[in-house]
Protein backbone atom coordinates (compact mmCIF):
# COMPACT_ATOMS: atom_id res chain seq x y z
CA UNK A 1 0.00 0.00 0.00
CA UNK A 2 2.71 1.83 0.88
CA UNK A 3 4.79 1.46 -2.46
CA UNK A 4 1.57 2.38 -4.28
CA UNK A 5 0.84 5.77 -2.80
CA UNK A 6 4.34 6.75 -3.64
CA UNK A 7 4.20 5.61 -6.94
CA UNK A 8 1.11 7.40 -7.80
CA UNK A 9 2.13 10.53 -5.82
CA UNK A 10 5.49 10.48 -7.75
CA UNK A 11 4.15 9.91 -11.26
CA UNK A 12 1.48 12.75 -10.37
CA UNK A 13 4.53 15.28 -10.97
CA UNK A 14 4.85 14.81 -14.64
CA UNK A 15 0.94 15.33 -15.77
CA UNK A 16 0.47 17.97 -12.84
CA UNK A 17 3.41 20.01 -13.99
CA UNK A 18 2.25 19.63 -17.93
CA UNK A 19 -1.32 20.09 -17.50
CA UNK A 20 -0.60 23.03 -15.53
CA UNK A 21 0.55 25.34 -18.28
CA UNK A 22 -3.52 26.27 -19.32
CA UNK A 23 -3.64 27.67 -15.67
CA UNK A 24 -0.27 30.01 -15.97
CA UNK A 25 -1.96 32.18 -18.40
CA UNK A 26 -5.08 32.68 -17.25
CA UNK A 27 -5.96 35.91 -16.36
CA UNK A 28 -2.50 38.38 -16.16
CA UNK A 29 -0.74 34.94 -15.81
CA UNK A 30 2.64 35.14 -17.33
CA UNK A 31 3.17 31.30 -18.56
CA UNK A 32 5.49 30.52 -15.14
CA UNK A 33 3.99 27.12 -14.16
CA UNK A 34 6.85 26.34 -11.45
CA UNK A 35 4.41 28.15 -8.49
CA UNK A 36 1.95 25.30 -9.56
CA UNK A 37 4.56 22.08 -9.62
CA UNK A 38 6.24 23.70 -5.94
CA UNK A 39 1.83 23.99 -5.11
CA UNK A 40 1.27 20.64 -5.92
CA UNK A 41 5.21 18.95 -4.04
CA UNK A 42 3.95 21.27 -1.05
CA UNK A 43 0.56 19.18 -0.90
CA UNK A 44 2.06 16.03 -1.51
CA UNK A 45 4.67 16.40 1.32
CA UNK A 46 1.86 17.43 3.69
CA UNK A 47 -0.21 15.08 2.60
CA UNK A 48 2.45 11.96 3.20
CA UNK A 49 3.03 13.39 6.87
CA UNK A 50 -0.49 13.63 7.28
CA UNK A 51 -0.37 9.64 5.88
CA UNK A 52 2.15 9.10 8.42
CA UNK A 53 0.55 10.51 11.29
CA UNK A 54 -2.41 8.93 10.99
CA UNK A 55 -1.49 5.26 10.58
CA UNK A 56 0.37 5.63 13.74
CA UNK A 57 -2.90 5.83 15.62
CA UNK A 58 -4.32 3.09 16.60
CA UNK A 59 -7.84 2.26 14.53
CA UNK A 60 -9.89 1.83 17.56
CA UNK A 61 -9.67 5.57 17.93
CA UNK A 62 -11.07 6.29 15.00
CA UNK A 63 -14.78 5.03 16.79
CA UNK A 64 -15.03 8.26 19.42
CA UNK A 65 -13.52 10.22 16.71
CA UNK A 66 -15.52 9.72 14.26
CA UNK A 67 -18.89 10.34 16.68
CA UNK A 68 -16.68 13.64 17.94
CA UNK A 69 -16.42 15.20 14.47
CA UNK A 70 -19.58 14.48 13.02
CA UNK A 71 -20.85 17.65 14.66
CA UNK A 72 -17.71 19.66 13.03
CA UNK A 73 -18.46 18.34 9.65
CA UNK A 74 -22.36 19.21 9.97
CA UNK A 75 -21.20 22.89 11.25
CA UNK A 76 -18.51 23.73 8.31
CA UNK A 77 -20.89 22.15 5.70
CA UNK A 78 -23.44 24.40 6.84
CA UNK A 79 -20.32 27.57 7.40
CA UNK A 80 -19.43 26.47 3.62
CA UNK A 81 -22.91 26.43 1.95
CA UNK A 82 -23.22 30.14 3.19
CA UNK A 83 -19.88 31.33 2.12
CA UNK A 84 -18.70 29.57 -0.67
CA UNK A 85 -17.57 30.92 -3.90
CA UNK A 86 -19.45 31.33 -7.26
CA UNK A 87 -17.38 30.67 -10.02
CA UNK A 88 -18.88 31.46 -13.52
CA UNK A 89 -21.57 33.05 -11.93
CA UNK A 90 -23.10 29.97 -10.76
CA UNK A 91 -23.42 28.97 -7.19
CA UNK A 92 -20.59 26.60 -6.07
CA UNK A 93 -20.30 26.42 -2.34
CA UNK A 94 -17.75 23.81 -1.98
CA UNK A 95 -14.59 25.51 -0.41
CA UNK A 96 -14.16 27.33 2.95
CA UNK A 97 -11.58 29.42 3.53
CA UNK A 98 -9.50 28.37 6.11
CA UNK A 99 -8.75 31.78 8.46
CA UNK A 100 -5.18 33.03 8.68
CA UNK A 101 -3.56 30.92 6.02
CA UNK A 102 -6.15 31.68 3.43
CA UNK A 103 -6.35 28.20 2.05
CA UNK A 104 -9.58 27.23 0.33
CA UNK A 105 -10.52 23.92 1.77
CA UNK A 106 -13.18 21.39 0.40
CA UNK A 107 -15.61 20.38 3.48
CA UNK A 108 -17.75 17.57 1.62
CA UNK A 109 -14.05 15.62 1.41
CA UNK A 110 -13.58 15.55 4.70
CA UNK A 111 -16.84 14.77 5.62
CA UNK A 112 -17.04 12.24 3.53
CA UNK A 113 -14.27 10.18 5.51
CA UNK A 114 -15.79 11.51 8.48
CA UNK A 115 -19.33 9.89 7.96
CA UNK A 116 -18.03 6.83 6.86
CA UNK A 117 -15.54 6.00 9.45
CA UNK A 118 -18.85 6.90 11.72
CA UNK A 119 -21.27 4.49 9.66
CA UNK A 120 -18.76 1.63 9.98
CA UNK A 121 -18.39 2.34 13.89
CA UNK A 122 -22.10 2.11 13.89
CA UNK A 123 -22.87 -1.20 11.64
CA UNK A 124 -20.00 -3.00 13.65
CA UNK A 125 -21.60 -2.33 16.97
CA UNK A 126 -24.64 -3.64 15.57
CA UNK A 127 -23.15 -6.91 14.13
CA UNK A 128 -24.89 -10.10 15.36
CA UNK A 129 -28.15 -7.94 16.47
CA UNK A 130 -31.78 -7.82 15.22
CA UNK A 131 -31.81 -3.91 14.29
CA UNK A 132 -35.29 -2.86 13.26
CA UNK A 133 -35.33 -0.15 10.54
CA UNK A 134 -37.16 2.52 13.54
CA UNK A 135 -34.12 1.67 15.57
CA UNK A 136 -31.92 2.87 13.37
CA UNK A 137 -33.12 6.07 11.85
CA UNK A 138 -31.73 8.43 14.52
CA UNK A 139 -28.08 6.73 14.83
CA UNK A 140 -27.59 6.06 11.19
CA UNK A 141 -29.90 7.83 8.71
CA UNK A 142 -30.04 10.91 10.41
CA UNK A 143 -26.59 11.76 10.28
CA UNK A 144 -26.19 10.47 6.69
CA UNK A 145 -29.47 12.39 5.55
CA UNK A 146 -28.00 15.86 7.05
CA UNK A 147 -24.84 15.57 5.42
CA UNK A 148 -26.24 14.95 2.34
CA UNK A 149 -29.06 17.55 2.14
CA UNK A 150 -25.67 20.04 2.85
CA UNK A 151 -23.72 18.83 -0.20
CA UNK A 152 -26.06 18.13 -2.95
CA UNK A 153 -27.22 21.43 -3.78
CA UNK A 154 -23.74 22.09 -4.27
CA UNK A 155 -21.71 19.20 -5.22
CA UNK A 156 -24.27 16.67 -6.45
CA UNK A 157 -21.69 13.77 -7.82
CA UNK A 158 -19.91 13.55 -4.06
CA UNK A 159 -23.04 13.57 -2.59
CA UNK A 160 -24.34 10.35 -4.90
CA UNK A 161 -20.92 8.83 -4.49
CA UNK A 162 -21.40 9.12 -0.47
CA UNK A 163 -24.79 7.33 -0.73
CA UNK A 164 -23.85 4.79 -3.12
CA UNK A 165 -20.51 3.90 -0.80
CA UNK A 166 -23.00 4.10 2.68
CA UNK A 167 -25.22 1.63 0.84
CA UNK A 168 -22.38 -0.20 0.07
CA UNK A 169 -20.85 -0.34 3.18
CA UNK A 170 -23.99 -1.11 5.36
CA UNK A 171 -24.63 -4.17 2.51
CA UNK A 172 -21.37 -5.53 3.68
CA UNK A 173 -21.69 -5.04 7.28
CA UNK A 174 -24.85 -7.06 7.23
CA UNK A 175 -27.84 -4.52 7.51
CA UNK A 176 -30.89 -5.77 6.07
CA UNK A 177 -31.16 -5.76 2.68
CA UNK A 178 -34.83 -4.64 2.23
CA UNK A 179 -34.23 -1.37 4.69
CA UNK A 180 -31.64 -0.79 2.31
CA UNK A 181 -33.66 -0.97 -0.70
CA UNK A 182 -35.74 1.30 0.64
CA UNK A 183 -33.49 3.40 1.86
CA UNK A 184 -32.60 3.75 -1.95
CA UNK A 185 -35.78 4.85 -2.92
CA UNK A 186 -36.29 7.34 -0.34
CA UNK A 187 -32.94 9.19 -1.77
CA UNK A 188 -34.63 8.76 -5.61
CA UNK A 189 -37.48 10.46 -4.44
CA UNK A 190 -35.61 12.94 -2.22
CA UNK A 191 -33.05 14.10 -5.00
CA UNK A 192 -36.31 14.36 -7.70
CA UNK A 193 -38.29 16.85 -5.04
CA UNK A 194 -35.12 18.23 -5.09
CA UNK A 195 -34.60 19.06 -8.35
CA UNK A 196 -38.42 19.86 -9.41
CA UNK A 197 -38.11 22.47 -6.26
CA UNK A 198 -34.65 24.01 -7.56
CA UNK A 199 -36.56 24.56 -10.81
CA UNK A 200 -39.40 25.80 -9.50
CA UNK A 201 -37.26 27.83 -7.88
CA UNK A 202 -33.61 28.76 -9.73
CA UNK A 203 -32.91 31.94 -7.47
CA UNK A 204 -32.37 29.74 -4.49
CA UNK A 205 -29.50 27.76 -6.44
CA UNK A 206 -28.42 29.78 -9.31
CA UNK A 207 -27.82 27.57 -12.54
CA UNK A 208 -26.52 24.17 -10.79
CA UNK A 209 -29.61 22.24 -11.30
CA UNK A 210 -29.44 23.30 -15.14
CA UNK A 211 -25.39 21.84 -14.80
CA UNK A 212 -26.49 18.28 -13.83
CA UNK A 213 -29.36 18.68 -17.03
CA UNK A 214 -26.82 20.38 -19.46
CA UNK A 215 -24.34 17.93 -18.41
CA UNK A 216 -26.44 14.71 -19.07
CA UNK A 217 -27.64 15.82 -22.09
CA UNK A 218 -23.95 16.44 -23.44
CA UNK A 219 -23.48 12.61 -22.55
CA UNK A 220 -26.95 11.84 -24.74
CA UNK A 221 -25.38 13.92 -27.81
CA UNK A 222 -27.78 17.21 -27.20
CA UNK A 223 -25.85 19.19 -25.42
CA UNK A 224 -24.84 22.47 -27.18
CA UNK A 225 -21.55 23.90 -28.13
CA UNK A 226 -20.57 25.08 -24.52
CA UNK A 227 -21.92 22.09 -22.96
CA UNK A 228 -19.43 19.85 -25.09
CA UNK A 229 -16.50 21.97 -25.34
CA UNK A 230 -14.85 19.75 -22.29
CA UNK A 231 -15.59 15.94 -23.73
CA UNK A 232 -15.04 17.00 -27.45
CA UNK A 233 -10.96 18.24 -25.85
CA UNK A 234 -10.66 15.42 -23.87
CA UNK A 235 -11.58 12.97 -26.74
CA UNK A 236 -9.23 15.02 -28.92
CA UNK A 237 -6.51 14.46 -26.56
CA UNK A 238 -7.39 10.87 -26.17
CA UNK A 239 -6.71 10.16 -30.20
CA UNK A 240 -3.56 11.96 -30.08
CA UNK A 241 -2.12 10.27 -27.48
CA UNK A 242 -3.09 6.48 -29.49
CA UNK A 243 -0.50 3.67 -28.52
CA UNK A 244 2.38 5.13 -26.93
CA UNK A 245 1.39 8.71 -26.29
CA UNK A 246 3.03 11.83 -27.72
CA UNK A 247 5.55 11.96 -24.32
CA UNK A 248 5.63 13.75 -21.25
CA UNK A 249 5.05 17.34 -21.33
CA UNK A 250 3.98 17.28 -24.61
CA UNK A 251 0.30 17.78 -24.62
CA UNK A 252 -0.95 19.93 -26.94
CA UNK A 253 -4.96 19.72 -25.74
CA UNK A 254 -4.03 20.97 -22.28
CA UNK A 255 -3.76 24.54 -23.68
CA UNK A 256 -7.49 24.32 -24.06
CA UNK A 257 -8.87 21.94 -22.06
CA UNK A 258 -10.43 23.07 -19.03
CA UNK A 259 -9.58 21.44 -15.86
CA UNK A 260 -6.79 19.24 -17.00
CA UNK A 261 -4.73 19.74 -14.21
CA UNK A 262 -7.59 17.91 -11.99
CA UNK A 263 -11.55 16.53 -13.48
CA UNK A 264 -9.85 15.77 -16.82
CA UNK A 265 -6.00 15.14 -15.84
CA UNK A 266 -6.89 11.17 -17.32
CA UNK A 267 -7.29 12.52 -20.86
CA UNK A 268 -3.91 14.30 -20.73
CA UNK A 269 -2.41 11.10 -19.14
CA UNK A 270 -3.65 9.27 -22.42
CA UNK A 271 -2.23 11.79 -24.44
CA UNK A 272 1.22 11.77 -23.37
CA UNK A 273 1.49 8.18 -22.19
CA UNK A 274 -0.91 6.47 -24.63
CA UNK A 275 -2.90 3.69 -23.98
CA UNK A 276 -0.07 1.77 -22.13
CA UNK A 277 0.35 4.28 -19.29
CA UNK A 278 -3.93 4.49 -19.09
CA UNK A 279 -3.55 0.77 -18.34
CA UNK A 280 -0.85 0.92 -16.15
CA UNK A 281 -2.62 3.91 -14.28
CA UNK A 282 -5.75 2.00 -14.12
CA UNK A 283 -3.92 -1.26 -12.87
CA UNK A 284 -2.22 0.43 -10.33
CA UNK A 285 -5.84 1.63 -8.82
CA UNK A 286 -7.12 -1.68 -9.48
CA UNK A 287 -4.25 -3.46 -7.57
CA UNK A 288 -5.02 -0.57 -4.24
CA UNK A 289 -8.43 -2.00 -4.76
CA UNK A 290 -6.74 -5.87 -4.32
CA UNK A 291 -4.76 -4.64 -1.25
CA UNK A 292 -7.55 -3.16 0.04
CA UNK A 293 -9.86 -6.29 0.22
CA UNK A 294 -6.76 -8.15 1.53
CA UNK A 295 -6.50 -5.76 4.20
CA UNK A 296 -10.15 -5.94 5.13
CA UNK A 297 -9.86 -9.46 5.54
CA UNK A 298 -7.40 -10.05 7.69
CA UNK A 299 -8.49 -6.79 10.17
CA UNK A 300 -8.54 -7.89 13.53
CA UNK A 301 -12.40 -7.01 14.00
CA UNK A 302 -15.53 -6.10 12.47
CA UNK A 303 -14.74 -2.47 13.16
CA UNK A 304 -11.10 -2.41 11.28
CA UNK A 305 -13.02 -4.39 8.37
CA UNK A 306 -15.90 -2.00 7.93
CA UNK A 307 -13.18 0.88 8.56
CA UNK A 308 -11.26 -0.71 5.74
CA UNK A 309 -14.05 -0.87 3.30
CA UNK A 310 -15.67 2.43 4.21
CA UNK A 311 -12.30 4.79 3.62
CA UNK A 312 -10.53 2.75 1.28
CA UNK A 313 -13.01 1.68 -1.85
CA UNK A 314 -14.61 5.30 -2.34
CA UNK A 315 -10.69 6.52 -3.20
CA UNK A 316 -11.26 3.61 -5.77
CA UNK A 317 -14.45 4.08 -6.89
CA UNK A 318 -13.74 8.22 -7.17
CA UNK A 319 -10.98 7.03 -9.46
CA UNK A 320 -13.15 4.93 -11.96
CA UNK A 321 -15.45 7.56 -12.26
CA UNK A 322 -12.45 10.08 -13.14
CA UNK A 323 -11.40 7.87 -15.73
CA UNK A 324 -14.80 7.06 -17.07
CA UNK A 325 -15.68 10.84 -17.51
CA UNK A 326 -12.32 11.18 -19.78
CA UNK A 327 -13.25 8.88 -21.72
CA UNK A 328 -16.89 9.57 -21.94
CA UNK A 329 -18.34 6.56 -20.48
CA UNK A 330 -20.59 8.86 -17.86
CA UNK A 331 -21.30 12.61 -17.61
CA UNK A 332 -18.98 15.17 -16.33
CA UNK A 333 -18.80 14.89 -12.51
CA UNK A 334 -15.80 17.10 -11.54
CA UNK A 335 -14.15 14.05 -9.70
CA UNK A 336 -10.69 14.37 -9.01
CA UNK A 337 -8.16 11.38 -10.02
CA UNK A 338 -7.20 10.63 -6.37
CA UNK A 339 -3.38 11.05 -5.78
CA UNK A 340 -2.30 12.37 -9.34
CA UNK A 341 -4.81 15.56 -9.67
CA UNK A 342 -3.65 18.95 -8.35
CA UNK A 343 -5.70 20.12 -5.50
CA UNK A 344 -4.52 20.26 -1.79
CA UNK A 345 -8.21 18.73 -0.02
CA UNK A 346 -8.24 16.16 -2.47
CA UNK A 347 -4.49 14.29 -1.72
CA UNK A 348 -4.74 15.80 1.88
CA UNK A 349 -8.38 13.50 2.38
CA UNK A 350 -6.93 10.80 0.36
CA UNK A 351 -3.79 10.83 2.47
CA UNK A 352 -5.69 10.51 5.39
CA UNK A 353 -8.17 8.07 4.21
CA UNK A 354 -5.14 5.80 3.19
CA UNK A 355 -3.40 6.41 6.40
CA UNK A 356 -6.58 5.10 8.36
CA UNK A 357 -6.49 2.52 6.20
CA UNK A 358 -2.70 1.57 6.85
CA UNK A 359 -4.22 2.09 11.06
CA UNK A 360 -5.49 -1.08 10.29
CA UNK A 361 -3.33 -3.10 8.67
CA UNK A 362 -0.37 -2.33 11.16
CA UNK A 363 -2.35 -2.85 14.07
CA UNK A 364 -2.56 -6.69 12.29
CA UNK A 365 1.03 -6.61 11.92
CA UNK A 366 1.57 -5.77 15.88
CA UNK A 367 -1.08 -9.03 16.46
CA UNK A 368 0.67 -11.19 14.65
CA UNK A 369 4.28 -10.05 16.11
CA UNK A 370 3.07 -10.48 19.34
CA UNK A 371 1.99 -14.09 18.61
CA UNK A 372 5.46 -14.54 17.22
CA UNK A 373 7.25 -13.49 20.49
CA UNK A 374 4.79 -16.02 22.07
CA UNK A 375 5.56 -18.61 20.27
CA UNK A 376 8.78 -18.78 20.62
CA UNK A 377 9.16 -18.06 24.61
CA UNK A 378 7.02 -20.96 24.97
CA UNK A 379 8.26 -24.75 25.00
CA UNK A 380 7.57 -27.42 22.14
CA UNK A 381 4.76 -28.89 24.80
CA UNK A 382 3.35 -25.70 25.14
CA UNK A 383 3.01 -25.30 21.49
CA UNK A 384 1.26 -28.44 20.72
CA UNK A 385 -1.17 -27.98 23.60
CA UNK A 386 -1.67 -24.77 22.21
CA UNK A 387 -2.44 -25.89 19.03
CA UNK A 388 -4.63 -28.80 20.09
Amino acid sequence: MWALVIILLVFSFLPVYSASANLAYIGKGTGNTTKFLVKHFGHVVIGLGLLYSVHKIPYRYFRGLSVLLLPVVIILLGYTAMQGTVMGGASASRWMTVPVIGMKFQTSTFAFVVLMAYVAKYLASIKDKVVTFKESILPLWVPVGIILMLIVPFNLSTAVLIFAMILLICFVGGYPLKYLLAMLGVGFVALTLFVLTAKAFPGVFPNRVDTWVSRIATFGGEGDSDSTYQVERAKTAIANGYIVGVGPGKSVTKHVLPQSASDFIFAIILEEFGIIGGLIILSLYLFFLFRLIIISTKAASVFGQLLVIGVGFPIVFQALTNMAVAVNLIPVTGQTLPLISSGGTSILMTCMAVGIVLSVSAQREEVKAREKIKEDEMNPLDVLSEAI
